[in-house]
């Protein structure tokens, strides 16, 4: 019949391509070797570098652009003064304080509501831009706030890192990765800060026109920010 002779001229499609699903593709001889000789602690080392470079980016971005808050901090000690040796104290303590908290509520050692730490931190960036406005000098209270305010810090930046679960094997490399990539957004903000108006820090106007302004409207926004958090 002549369908049965068009059936036998016309060859069978294989059952994966009529199913849909690609025949599997062969992996080549080479690929397979190297794969099988690569030793497991080339693999752990490249599963902590991956892990490493996620987290890193995570806490960078934690601070620039998803941390207004922790941005006018910065930007707080900053303005203290026009010295380097007032900003690097602060930033030593401050990093030292977010460090430790940071550490212990990752391992579940320390815990507090979000709904307490958010305002307080709030209320930390008025405090410091008021401060400069009326204590324009680095001293061991000012040290001391900044510190005390590191520690709170450090559990907002724990409050975040609890929304993306650490993996387990590489727990400290992304706890650290993370620590490291804040503190690199936290540089990165001073260092625009510099580019911005350090060049003028030693000028008689540099405090009148910008430190007191700049503070003014910091204090402003930061208990702005206490108000909201406290009644919504």
């Amino acid at each position: 019949m002549p369908g049965a002779v068009l059936a036998d001229l016309v060859p069978a499609a294989p059952a994966v391509v009529a199913a849909g699903v690609a025949p599997p593709v062969p992996v080549p001889a080479a690929t397979a070797d190297a794969a099988a000789n690569i030793s497991p602690t080339a693999l752990r080392i490249a599963q902590h570098l991956e892990t490493a470079g996620q987290y890193l980016w995570l806490g960078f971005l934690h601070i620039l652009p998803r941390g207004a808050d922790h941005i006018l901090f910065v930007l707080g000690l900053f303005l203290l003064a026009p010295a380097w040796r007032p900003l690097l104290t602060q930033t030593t303590a401050f990093t030292v304080a977010h460090t430790t908290t940071l550490g212990l509520a990752a391992y579940g050692l320390v815990a507090v509501p979000s709904r307490i730490v958010e305002p307080l931190i709030a209320l930390s960036i008025a405090c410091v831009a008021l401060e400069n406005i009326f204590r324009p000098k680095l001293s061991s209270a000012r040290l001391a706030v900044v510190f005390g305010f590191g520690l709170l810090h450090g559990l907002g930046f724990a409050s975040s890192l609890a929304e993306v679960p650490l993996p387990r094997r590489e727990f400290l490399t992304a706890l650290l990765a993370f620590n490291f990539g804040v503190d690199f957004g936290q540089l990165t903000v001073i260092a625009l800060a510099f580019g911005a108006v350090g060049w003028w820090r030693h000028r008689t106007w540099y405090r009148a026109r910008i430190v007191i302004p700049a503070c003014g409207l910091i204090a402003a926004v930061g208990l702005a920010w206490t108000g909201q958090r406290l009644f919504t």
